[in-house]
């Protein structure tokens, strides 16, 4: 895969990962009973939901500035992984396997995503 065919992908991850979390941000800040019905029935309080809609809109914005912040978008993304399974798990454990398909399908939208980055920006560490 050439540097420009993984670049398109990133991007179109980028934005779709972008546009799913940052609605369900936007969501869980302005209490929107979509999302609110549901993490609640999951059995997180408020001030989490909250929490986690500004951390989701951080971490959007984030991602969508190029070529920068780039140690702050793997944070980013190993946030957004988090999320993502804490979603699986507690939505399997209270509403059924049925409920998990959206953690599922964002889980492997977000992977292919991150392996881009990855490629797009291959960190070197150092002990020194």
């Amino acid at each position: 895969m050439n540097a420009k065919t993984t670049k398109i992908i990133y991007w179109i991850g980028v934005i779709l990962t972008s546009l799913w979390f940052g609605t369900s941000g936007l969501f869980e800040l302005t209490k929107n009973p979509l999302v609110w019905v549901i993490t609640q029935q999951l059995g997180y309080p408020a001030h989490f939901i909250y929490i986690l809609g500004v951390m989701k809109v951080s971490g959007v914005i984030t991602l969508l500035i190029p070529n920068k912040l780039l140690r702050l978008k793997e944070w980013v993304f190993a946030g957004v992984f988090f999320d993502i399974i804490f979603a699986f798990f507690s939505k399997l454990a209270v509403l059924g396997f049925p409920a998990t398909i959206d953690a599922i399908i964002a889980f492997v939208m977000v992977s292919v995503t991150y392996m881009m980055f990855r490629k797009l920006y291959n960190a070197e560490y150092s002990i020194n």
